[in-house]
Formats: C-alpha cells, structure tokens, sequence
C-alpha cells in the first residue's frame, strides 16, 4: 500500500465509524448507563469483530464465511436478544445516582461490555462482502503482503476504535452531566427504543 493509499484508507474508515449506527449506539448506551470504562470494552469488541472479517477477506476465506452462513444467523440472533435484552433494561430503569467503581469496572461487566460489541459486529454478516468490495480500491488482494496486511489491521484499530471510544467518552460525560434530570430519564427511554429496534432489525432480517 502507498502512503496515500494507506492515508485514504484511515480516513474513509473513520467517517464509516462516525456513521450513527447500532454499534455507536450500543457503545453510547454502556458507557452512559456503566460508565466510559464500559463503552470502550464495547469498542475493543467491534474492533475485534472488524479484525476478524477484514483478515477473513484479505485471506480470501470469503467462501468460507459464506458456508458458515448458520453459524453467523445464529451469532447475529443471539447478539439481537443481547440488544432486546438492553433496551428492555433501559425502558424499565429508574434514575440512579452515580455509579460506584465497582459498578462500572467490575470485570464481569467489562467482558459482557467486551462480547456484546463483538457479537453484534460478527452478527452482520454483510460487513465482510462489504470488506471484499471496498479494499480491491486500496489494495491488491491477490497479492497481499505482511506489512500491507498489518498497515489495514493498525488503520482499522485506531481509526474505528479512536471513534467508539470517542463516542464512549462523550456519552459517559454526557451522562455525569444530565445525571437524575428529566433528561436522563428521556434519553434511556430514547436509548431502550433504539436498542430494541436494533436487536429487532438483527433477529428478523433474512
């Protein structure tokens, strides 16, 4: 890859991160109702998922991804629950004070934090024949060297996790701020449709 390629690359990436999404949404939701701590163990999760297809791709395993179609339909409407499960959580909580460090960065929470970002990332299958169609523009995949395979992996995690965790962080201030207001009950309210419509979507689309 050339630097301009590469360059390119970091920045498409960062827009397509930007994009208000169920992933942005689900990082926003935990970093504000446990704390930022949370929101970038969702973060790390989606990165991990985006590794996992953009190596699939690179490594022309796109067949196989295909013939793993069950298995993916099966990710996809167990993190579908997860978020049905959220937004449920969500319209039902009553407004609390602030949240102890053992609430927000008790390890269980993080590894659920951590797992829910990843299999809501793995649950849209569509992302790797995205992959397939988007990175011929920058790279050659026929012929794909070790350091232009490790330039895409350092681009995708800083580009799309510089983003989450920029979300979680503005989320977790956003909710210091409006904490035991009017509007924090409106936004978990907000939040729990979104959730819900999200893991909906997740769960019934073919």
């Amino acid at each position: 890859m050339s630097i301009f390629d590469s360059v390119s690359l970091f920045f498409i990436m960062i827009v397509l991160a930007a994009v208000p999404s169920s992933s942005v949404a689900l990082v926003v939701t935990r970093s504000a109702m446990l704390g930022v701590s949370n929101g970038i163990a969702v973060s790390m999760g989606i990165v991990l998922g985006d590794l996992v297809f953009i190596v699939l791709t690179i490594l022309g395993l796109t067949a196989i991804a295909e013939s793993m179609g069950e298995l993916f339909v099966a990710i996809r409407v167990l993190g579908g629950a997860y978020l049905l499960w959220i937004g449920y959580s969500l319209l039902t909580a009553k407004v609390q004070g602030t949240h102890t460090a053992s609430e927000s960065k008790s390890s269980e929470k993080l590894l659920v934090s951590f797992i829910s970002g990843f299999l809501l990332t793995l649950g849209d299958l569509k992302a790797i024949f995205f992959y397939v169609s988007f990175f011929p523009v920058f790279i050659d995949l026929t012929s794909v060297s070790p350091t232009s395979l490790l330039t895409i992996l350092v681009i995708t995690v800083v580009a799309v996790g510089g983003v989450k965790v920029s979300y979680a962080f503005a989320a977790g201030r956003l909710a210091l701020l409006t904490e035991g207001t009017k509007l924090q009950v409106g936004a978990k309210k907000v939040s729990g449709t979104f959730m819900i419509g999200a893991g909906s979507y997740l769960i019934l689309k073919p």
